[in-house]
């Protein structure tokens, strides 16, 4: 019987971990989603002033990097640009 009693009330506790996970993920989905949209807004007011949201995607990206992976790739770049007779 105690056996039983504690099962139970593990089953219970574990039941309301669970549930508080997955509350807590839907808040920060939901966060996550107000964040993005917000991203979005953002980036349509950078459009309307008329400055190029695709070069300031990539600046952000870049800006993101360490400075010598930022290096390697653009010596990367640079190299298949000239096997392609890019200038």
């Amino acid at each position: 019987m105690t056996d039983e009693i504690t099962m139970e009330s593990s089953q219970t506790i574990a039941v309301g971990q669970l549930r508080a996970f997955i509350e807590r993920i839907e808040r920060l989905e939901e966060e996550k989603k107000t964040i993005g949209d917000d991203i979005k807004e953002v980036f349509a007011e950078l459009k309307a002033t008329g400055f190029d949201s695709k070069a300031v995607r990539t600046i952000i990206r870049l800006r993101k990097m360490e400075p010598h992976e930022r290096q390697e790739e653009e010596a990367m770049v640079q190299l298949y640009m000239d096997a392609l007779g890019m200038v």
